[in-house]
């Protein structure tokens, strides 16, 4: 008799369950694998790598120390002495911000089909506590030699043990040798029995060798300032991080589509810092009363070289190194007293993968040049995955960084002030320097593989107003206009420096210092109808606008109205409607480079800076001047462009300014 036909349904369903339910299970569980599950180390190790990973260790200044120059020495932009108990720190953890001057004993490389950050000691390379006590804990490398080579070649991690024993021979070099090569002579050498390339399909092998040399009791200075203290990666084709040497040749060859990874590493102690970066010294007008300012927006670095955008310019390769040899130009030409970076350092977008190999080399240009630089976030800089606080605490461990995460109970990172004084014995603040989060994206969705698509941005919150309403609070009013402590303390200065264009201490009032503010993404009041000039019935608008559509957000909590109108530089009537906030200077628009005052606040636009941001055919790349004198009381800007042309000079405040 002949089956029905829902019995041969019924088979042929029950025959595939098996199989199906299989895929379905083992697709949930890579899924959990690799994208939704998150280790939760708990509090304790959260804290424990909070300051020993990524903070840069320092010792406040001395008491007698002070945030301004003392006038009984010269000015100076030498950093200030820093005492640091070294054996305070951490042996175990892998943390290249922290200043060791205790030696490498072993390294080995290990190879491991799981990520070792999910996995824990799975593969980590045996030991014993015996070992460990004497040569120390083996401490892993947290960076993947082999990210350019994709998953099916694993991870391939360095491990090194440190030791603070006198007893132990230390590692003083490292060499990078193809197979069947050695090091000539020999003597003291050590070979790491795993290739640096392995995994990397069609890659010759490539051995990483070490020569250990004394023990540290028997080292003389000079040999312990060559020993080796730490080891870190770096991708691209880029500099390394301050303080550390790239070993030739890199890890992995570049290719079409692949950058190369090295090795880099960091000798022993060879000056008295440290490696803690040199600091910035005190922001300060000149004896003349002058402060200069370079505002520097939407680099859009990323961690290949770069590839130029909609410029004429040809050739044109690698537009993040023309970007910092422009910028480089500027800076001589310019000669700011501090650079400001006003967001989108790195591009995002999938380019800037590793955020610390970008962010090595974006401020290059500037700390060069001893030059203090500040900095707050743009939209793209968290995009690729690094968190702003840790970004803080990289940015902090650069040199001449005056960088701040500020508070932690408001939103955002990097909420912070900057006081400008004078150079004279009252050191007087003269000007103050807002910086504010303006956020990323406030609306987005998920896609697959955890990729999300932005679809909104971001504004300045209710607790970031409050922020600044408290901070504007709290600064005293000082006597306008400023004069230096009597002309008999500047002796023949004081006569020589006097002219015809300086304000002249005439009127006196009690006010605020004069203040400009920083952050990225443009309030909407940017694009509001402009004030008018009294005195020729014109638009207090000047520059290019309109090249490109809006970027404010669709979102406000009210920031201009509640914050920047209600902070006024004088609490007295008579002293008229000025407001605290003279100027507030954004990035994110590339095309847009003008100054428009409304309800008497100037918003200024950098303008595109960079080749590896997107910009116009025929224009220029440029960046904007803040040229502040009179102690304060007179802003001036314009911009200067690739061609070395100053466009747009004009006076936001001060004698010479349109009348409120």
């Amino acid at each position: 008799m002949p089956v029905p036909n829902c019995f041969r349904i019924a088979r042929a369903l029950r025959s595939m369950c098996a199989p199906i339910t299989t895929v379905i299970a083992f697709s949930c569980l890579l899924t959990w694998i690799f994208i939704l599950y998150q280790p939760n180390p708990g509090p304790g190790l959260t804290q424990r790598v909070g300051w020993q990973s990524w903070e840069v260790v320092s010792v406040p200044p001395s008491s007698a120390s002070t945030n301004v120059p003392s006038t009984s020495e010269p000015i100076s932009d030498s950093p200030a002495s820093e005492a640091l108990d070294l054996s305070s720190l951490p042996l175990d953890v892998w943390s290249p911000l922290l200043p060791h001057d205790t030696g490498l004993s072993e390294i080995t490389v290990v190879r491991c089909l799981l990520d070792p950050a999910k996995t824990g000691d799975l593969c980590r390379p045996d030991s014993n506590s015996e070992q460990d006590a004497i040569k120390g804990k083996w401490v892993r490398v947290e960076r993947n030699l082999n990210i350019e080579a994709g998953y099916m070649s694993g991870w391939l991690n360095i491990y090194y043990r440190r030791t603070r024993r006198q007893d132990i021979n230390l590692i003083t070099d490292i060499q990078l040798l193809p197979d069947k090569e050695q090091p000539s002579p020999s003597e003291g050498w050590r070979k790491v029995s795993t290739s640096l390339r392995t995994g990397v399909l069609r890659a010759p092998p490539l051995f990483m060798w070490y020569r250990v040399g004394k023990t540290a009791a028997d080292m003389s200075t000079e040999e312990k300032a060559q020993i080796i203290t730490e080891l870190d990666l770096l991708y691209g084709e880029d500099v390394p991080w301050y303080g550390f040497d790239k070993l030739e040749p890199p890890t992995m060859i570049p290719k079409r589509n692949t950058l190369p990874t090295w090795i880099t590493f960091r000798r022993g102690v060879k000056c008295k810092s440290f490696y803690v970066p040199p600091r910035a010294p005190p922001l300060h007008f000149s004896r003349d009363g002058k402060f200069k300012i370079l505002q520097v927006a939407d680099l859009h670095y990323s961690v290949s070289q770069g590839y130029c955008r909609d410029t004429l310019l040809s050739p044109c390769d690698h537009s993040d190194n023309m970007t910092t040899t422009l910028l480089g130009r500027v800076l001589d030409a310019e000669k700011p007293d501090m650079v400001v970076f006003t967001g989108d350092q790195l591009n995002g977008q999938g380019t800037s993968w590793d955020p610390k190999s970008v962010l090595a080399k974006f401020a290059k240009a500037v700390h060069a040049r001893k030059i203090p630089w500040a900095a707050v976030f743009g939209n793209h800089d968290e995009e690729d995955g690094l968190a702003k606080d840790t970004q803080v605490m990289l940015m902090k461990g650069l040199p001449y960084s005056l960088v701040d995460r500020g508070p932690k109970d408001i939103h955002g990172s990097g909420n912070y002030v900057l006081k400008v004084m004078s150079a004279d014995p009252s050191k007087t603040h003269l000007l103050t320097l807002y910086f504010l989060d303006s956020g990323s994206y406030s609306k987005g969705f998920p896609e697959w593989f955890g990729f999300f698509t932005s679809t909104e941005y971001d504004w300045i919150r209710q607790d970031q107003i409050d922020w600044f309403l408290q901070e504007s609070g709290s600064i005293s009013q000082i006597e306008r206009p400023f004069v230096p402590d009597t002309g008999k303390d500047m002796g023949k200065i004081w006569d020589k420096r006097q002219g015809s264009d300086q304000v002249v201490p005439q009127s006196k009032r009690l006010a605020k210092p004069n203040a400009l503010m920083f952050f990225h993404i443009p309030l909407a009041e940017s694009y509001s109808k402009a004030d008018t000039d009294r005195r020729t019935d014109k638009p207090l608008d000047v520059g290019i606008s309109g090249q490109e559509q809006r970027g404010n957000a669709k979102g406000n909590d009210g920031f201009f109205e509640k914050g920047i109108l209600k902070a006024m530089e004088s609490d007295h009537r008579a002293a008229g409607q000025a407001h605290e906030v003279k100027v507030i200077g954004n990035g994110h628009c590339h095309l847009t480079e003008n100054c428009r005052r409304v309800q008497g606040v100037w918003h200024c636009f950098g303008g595109g800076g960079s080749y590896s941001g997107y910009g116009k055919i025929g224009f220029d790349r440029r960046f904007r001047v803040y040229d502040i004198s009179d102690y304060g009381e007179t802003i001036r800007t314009y911009k200067r462009t690739e061609k070395d042309e100053v466009v747009d000079e004009m006076i936001l405040a001060g004698i010479g300014a349109a009348p409120l």
